[in-house]
């Protein structure tokens, strides 16, 4: 069976294969295996049928030699790592099971095997504590409907959209369930449709306000819609049911931190800290508060006391990276590189330490071996990515075809007519962090965050419009105007939170590219600025950047210039169709003559010269980007030029820029 077999035909196939499994017929499986693996090597749900049909051939060192090949290809293989459980356990390695079950529960938590089989091992090692952790999950897990522990299991492995199908025909049967509803909305959550993902906690609380686990997702989904002060109520709220709750407590810090209270959040970490001394995310947040609030040096001993207490803790190693300015010591680097070798260090914090360890070889200027990290990092990345540089091309391809200037010239004067909001978009690691310190250096100018409201609404008219089978932007055009005056005001509604009474306000979020034509419609009197800097730099800069969500282009030198490539399409498009409406800023340029574009940026914005905006890094506010550290410093070049130092392993991003 050596022919390639049509894609249509290859679930269909392995449907047949599992049927065997389940009737014990492993040779006859391993036979049909081996020849549709010859066929289609890259396929990875055979890896897994190889690897139990070996196990029950009593072929354990194959079953693991095959396990190892899948999780190299999905790290995160929530059943890989149950199945090399089951192995372990038949082999009597009692503590590599242990490991394996609790490496599959965190994957996939809807694995109800390896929670049986964890409380049992445990029980055997006397770890009593533990058990008891493990038999509370698996009778909860248990104890769910079918179809939503089927949903759990197909989030896990990332089918999102077949688990919205199941939980949404599971709620038509049995409405106003609330497990039900947490499911559906934390699927709501990652498909970026916030607004729904909020109503269905909030109802899940008015239903059942002693579930304490439906208020923690509401608190959480809160948090993604940026409604800092409401997640804060909430949390009060557990934390009255529960004081002693140390997870409770941590919540509450994080709130204090979101709206920009650090010196509380520090406390309350510290709190925490004090009963339960040296725990290494504690410390990694308390850092992230310090480094926030510009306590560099108190960010730095915490982010150390944090992989102190456990070597590894990937996360506090790439923290003191992220800093920028931090510099590793030789011994740090040789017990980093140590880590890195770990084979049971989880396959973040093996992301972490790769960027960290191309950071640190970076700044001891041994570019070789840290492109080799940066390279390492991403494809780490990348594997678990289910990113498509096709289809992202041509959603922004939609843009430019359904956003004519004939389109928006009949609708001049609809939307929203406030002209507070000042947009900064373009790539990340552009500079518009540097823009928003200036902007917000000014006394008519309130500095927010990255805010997530234009691409919720994006996400929300892309479901209304697969609904009306119409797509985004495409649904936009059977809009009625008085909904798109409601879409404008509802942003300035919605964002008003974040604002400290100044006549404008700035919106950073660099993917909003992709939408100005939506916020035209909604906002026409908005400012849209485009930060810009040189593709090499701008690219390189992303590649090397570990981003805490999101930006899943940069994890490839092709993505990255495939998108940058996009950006400038799409971006040509809106100065032609917008022509004045956009201010491209580039780089290069502030660094060269700061006074000469504070002063042009200022004057696109309606605002008079104020001297503070060009000595922004004197202005005291929080900055939560990874730049945080060097706008707080007067303008420097030494990051201009930095990629050439690693141009003899760009070749692969040059071609994608040329395209």
């Amino acid at each position: 069976m050596t022919d390639t077999i049509p894609p249509h035909q290859i679930e269909q196939l392995l449907r047949g294969v599992q049927q065997q499994i389940s009737a014990g017929k492993f040779d006859m499986a391993l036979e049909v295996l081996d020849g549709f693996r010859s066929a289609h090597p890259e396929e990875n749900e055979s890896l897994y049928m190889q690897a139990v049909c070996y196990r029950y051939t009593k072929n354990h060192d194959q079953a693991l030699e095959t396990l190892k090949t899948l999780r190299a290809r999905v790290p995160e293989h929530g059943r890989a790592f149950q199945e090399e459980g089951h192995t372990y356990r038949v082999l009597q390695r009692t503590q590599e099971a242990i490991r394996a079950y609790a490496n599959a529960t965190r994957c996939n938590p809807a694995l109800t095997a390896s929670w049986k089989f964890l409380a049992e091992l445990e029980t055997r090692v006397g770890n009593q504590q533990a058990a008891k952790g493990a038999l509370a999950q698996l009778q909860y897990f248990e104890s769910l409907p079918k179809p939503l522990l089927a949903t759990r299991d197909l989030i896990s492995q990332g089918k999102i959209l077949k688990a919205e199908d199941l939980c949404r025909a599971f709620l038509q049967k049995v409405p106003h369930h609330v497990e039900a509803m947490r499911l559906l909305a934390d699927i709501g959550i990652r498909l970026g449709v916030l607004d729904d993902a909020e109503f269905l906690l909030d109802s899940a609380v008015q239903m059942e306000p002693d579930n304490l686990a439906a208020r923690a997702d509401y608190v959480q989904a809160l948090r993604k819609r940026q409604k800092f002060d409401q997640a804060l109520e909430q949390i009060e709220i557990l934390l009255n049911k529960q004081p002693e709750n140390l997870q409770f407590q941590s919540l509450s810090a994080i709130g204090c931190m979101q709206i920009g209270n650090y010196e509380l959040a520090i406390r309350k970490f510290q709190a925490v800290l004090s009963k339960v001394p040296g725990d290494p995310a504690t410390l990694t947040s308390l850092g992230h508060a310090q480094k926030t609030h510009g306590n560099y040096d108190a960010a730095v001993a915490s982010f150390k006391a944090a992989y102190e207490a456990n070597v590894l803790h990937g996360e506090a190693h790439y923290a003191l990276a992220n800093l920028k300015i931090y510099r590793f010591t030789d011994d740090e680097i040789s017990r980093m590189f140590e880590i890195e070798q770990n084979p049971h260090l989880t396959h973040q914090d093996r992301v972490y330490l790769c960027f960290a360890l191309g950071k640190a070889f970076e700044d001891r200027k041994e570019h070789g071996q840290a492109f080799e990290y940066y390279e390492r990092g991403n494809q780490l990345k990348k594997v678990e990515s289910r990113y498509d540089a096709d289809q992202i091309s041509e959603e922004m391809n939609a843009q430019r075809r359904f956003f004519t200037r004939a389109f928006l010239s009949e609708r001049v004067g609809l939307g929203c007519q406030i002209m507070d909001p000042i947009f900064i978009v373009g790539l990340p690691r552009a500079g518009s962090t540097l823009l928003e310190q200036i902007l917000a250096s000014h006394s008519q100018v309130d500095g927010t965050l990255e805010l997530p409201n234009i691409i919720a609404l994006a996400q929300r008219l892309k479901r209304l419009g697969r609904s009306d089978k119409k797509g985004y932007p495409d649904v936009l055009d059977s809009l009625e105007h008085d909904q798109l005056r409601d879409f404008g005001e509802s942003f300035i509604e919605e964002t008003r939170i974040h604002r400290q009474g100044a006549l404008f306000f700035i919106d950073k979020m660099p993917n909003n590219f992709r939408h100005i034509g939506l916020i035209k419609l909604i906002l026409p009197n908005a400012r849209i600025i485009d930060a810009r800097r040189n593709a090499m730099s701008c690219c390189f800069s992303g590649y090397k950047q570990l981003f805490a969500e999101g930006q899943e282009f940069t994890y490839s030198l092709d993505d990255i210039g495939r998108y940058y490539r996009d950006y400038l399409a799409l971006m040509n498009h809106w100065h032609d169709v917008l022509p004045g409406e956009i201010l491209t800023v580039n780089h290069e340029d502030v660094v060269d003559n700061l006074e000469g574009e504070v002063r042009r940026i200022l004057d696109f914005c309606g605002l008079p010269f104020e001297q503070s905006c060009v000595e922004y890094h004197k202005t005291e506010r929080s900055v939560r980007t990874p730049s945080s550290e060097q706008v707080r410093q007067p303008i420097f070049r030494d990051s201009i030029d930095t990629w050439q130092n690693f141009e003899p392993w760009l070749d692969p991003l040059k071609q994608a820029l040329r395209g």
